[in-house]
Order: C-alpha cells, then structure tokens, then sequence
C-alpha cells in the first residue's frame, strides 16, 4: 500500500488562508500546517494574568505586550506560530504592510498543555530560538506550580531557570520584570476535574 504524500503549502499560501480563516487557528512549519485547539480555562487564566503583570510593569516603558492572537514569524524555521505571549521592546517589525505577523521578539511565553508540552520543550523551543532577538522563553505548567525560564546567555547557550516555590519571583532580565508565581497562578484551580457522570 502505498504511502500518501502530506500536502505541502508555502508559508504565503498559508498566510492567505489563514488570514480568510475566521473560525481556527493553525500554525505553519516547514510546510506544515496544524490546527490549534481551543485552550482551557486554566490556560486562559495564566496568561491573562501574566499579561496583566507584564503590561502594568512595561506601561511607561517602550516596551509592549500581546497575547494569543498575533501571529509571529521565524524565517529560520519556516514557521509561523500563535504564542500565547509576546512582549517587544523595539519599533515592532512585520512580514508586511498588514501588520498582523510580527518577525522578532524579545520574550516569548507558553502555557503548557498535556498535549502539546512536549513539542513547547522540544520543536517549537527549537524554532523559537531562531529569533535574533529573543532573550527569553517562559514555559508554564497548568497543572502544577511550574515555570521555566531559558535565558540566552551572550555565547549563545540557554540558561534554565525552574521556579517551583509558589513564594517565588521570578526574575524576566530581558525586559526589566519580576513576576511572582502567586500572580501568575492567581485563581487557578489545581484540582483535578472530578467526573460527575459516574454513579
């Protein structure tokens, strides 16, 4: 039996599809094209409350802050992800005049989910680090206390912070901020779903 070839797209195929998309998300790497899936409750939470902290420390400063729906190019990778925040500290930089697919960074931050913890760490960290700009990758747990944070050191190599103590700030160098783990996780529920359905 032979083997179906996957489709290939270019990334300005997928970026005129995905702008005409109304309903889904998708993210493009190397081709490839992937649907997101809708976040949890505890997903939106944290990353309400980390831009929330992030943008009342940036507010008179040049920096800025965005969440979930501003698409990010990484030319390096041939990618173009929906990271759940974005902070930029410079004149923001665009693929084109539309303003809606940003090429650079400063820090980057993910909500880690069951499916997709994995690929945060692994492939999407990978491509991430293409960005000549970026100092610094948060990847946070929603079903626990946990926040690690990769600091690009001035050779190049990733330094790993992991935050566990709820009492701990956690230190973001590249853009001047201190977050504590109690904001970050301010009413969320650790507690697992309980199953009601059964007898």
């Amino acid at each position: 039996m032979a083997i179906q070839p996957k489709p290939s797209y270019s990334f300005e195929d997928y970026l005129a599809a995905e702008r005409e998309c109304v309903d889904e998300k998708h993210e493009y790497v190397a081709g490839q094209v992937f649907a997101m899936v809708g976040a949890t409750y505890n997903h939106n939470l944290i990353t309400t409350n980390l831009a929330r902290e992030l943008s009342t420390q940036l507010k008179s400063r040049p920096c800025t802050v965005l969440s979930s729906d501003m698409r990010l190019r990484i030319r390096t990778g041939d990618a173009c992800t929906y990271p759940d925040i974005v902070v930029l500290c410079d004149e923001p930089r665009f693929h084109d005049g539309r303003k809606d697919v940003l090429t650079d960074a400063v820090l980057v931050a993910e909500v880690l989910s069951p499916s997709t913890e994995g690929y945060d760490r692994g492939g999407k960290f990978a491509l991430y680090r293409g960005l000549p700009s970026l100092r610094q990758y948060l990847l946070i747990a929603q079903d626990r206390l946990a926040i690690d944070v990769f600091t690009r050191q001035p050779d190049g190599r990733w330094l790993l912070d992991a935050c566990t103590d709820p009492d701990a700030e956690v230190s973001l160098d590249s853009i001047g901020c201190t977050v504590s783990m109690r904001e970050v996780y301010d009413k969320v529920d650790m507690e697992p779903a309980v199953d009601r359905s059964a007898p």
